[in-house]
């Protein structure tokens, strides 16, 4: 799986003019699905999401999780995360999971950090969606499994 994880201090997302979820201060999460991706690694990933510490301290040292600060998370599902452009200009995205098998696994990991008691909210799966946010930072870190 991969997951391009955004410090925010608000981020929305929406399907034509429905607004389907929101945060403000929190993490915005792109989350790519790969063919053989499993339930370890959506584990792992959601885990690595709910600790990650990049959240300023009372010093301004990024020490504090979302869990820390009360924050919140937006899961947008992003297949592109997997596009692959080392050949030509047009992606290819044999690498991405089928939607058949990448939405049971967003879902795993949503699941899981609403089990660690955050607050998140959610794209809407396989859907084209519009989303805005403000980049707190600017703090941006990629999370691979693949590359452990």
């Amino acid at each position: 799986m991969r997951a391009v994880v955004q410090r925010v201090s608000r981020a929305d997302v929406h399907v034509g003019d429905e607004l389907v979820g929101a945060i403000g201060v929190g993490l915005l999460v792109l989350l790519g699905v790969g063919r053989g991706d499993d339930l370890d690694q959506a584990h792992v990933v959601a885990d690595k999401i709910a600790a990650l510490r990049i959240f300023p301290d009372g010093a301004g040292r990024m020490h504090q999780s979302v869990r820390d600060v009360g924050g919140g998370v937006l899961v947008v599902s992003q297949f592109t995360l997997y596009g692959d452009v080392r050949r030509g200009n047009r992606p290819s995205f044999t690498t991405a999971a089928a939607p058949e098998d990448a939405e049971p696994l967003v879902e795993v990991v949503v699941r899981r950090l609403r089990d660690v008691g955050l607050d998140v909210a959610e794209g809407r799966f396989g859907a084209t969606m519009a989303v805005t946010s403000t980049n707190d930072g600017p703090i941006t870190i990629v999370l691979d499994t693949a590359v452990g």
